[in-house]
């Protein structure tokens, strides 16, 4: 007798064996009917297979996904705006305060990290992570 055994590994984990090595023992058990001269035992008739129709695909949309280390880009820019913030004594407000106001926004790109956005259109799905 043909015994088809799995290794320890996959005897848990629901592994099934192909068709192939499944249909093997119905083989065999017909092999000895012929060789006995009995008639070999009938299997139940399969239902014939069905035609399932898809539905006609959906056009993919565009997904952008962008990570932003907003540490990063205020560390790049922060030279920038301490050049550019003489500038602000333009502005005709009275009682602006230029080097505060660049640290001010500073503050709020640095706490902006951990903000997720995101956009979803019928075209497209848009995800921004600031981190």
């Amino acid at each position: 007798m043909i015994m088809v055994t799995y290794p320890p590994a996959a005897r848990g984990s629901g592994f099934v064996a192909p068709r192939a090595i499944g249909r093997m023992g119905a083989a065999v058990i017909e092999a000895r009917a012929a060789e006995r001269q009995e008639p070999a035992p009938q299997r139940p008739a399969q239902p014939p297979a069905q035609l399932h129709v898809l539905p006609p695909a959906q056009p993919r949309r565009a997904v952008v996904r962008l990570w932003l280390p907003a540490t990063l880009i205020f560390l790049i820019l922060s030279p920038f705006a301490f050049l550019l913030a003489p500038l602000l004594y333009c502005v005709p407000r009275y009682g602006a305060r230029p080097f505060a106001t660049v640290l001010g926004v500073g503050r709020v790109l640095l706490s902006l990290g951990g903000t997720d956005v995101d956009v979803e259109t019928p075209d497209a799905l848009v995800r921004i992570r600031l981190f």
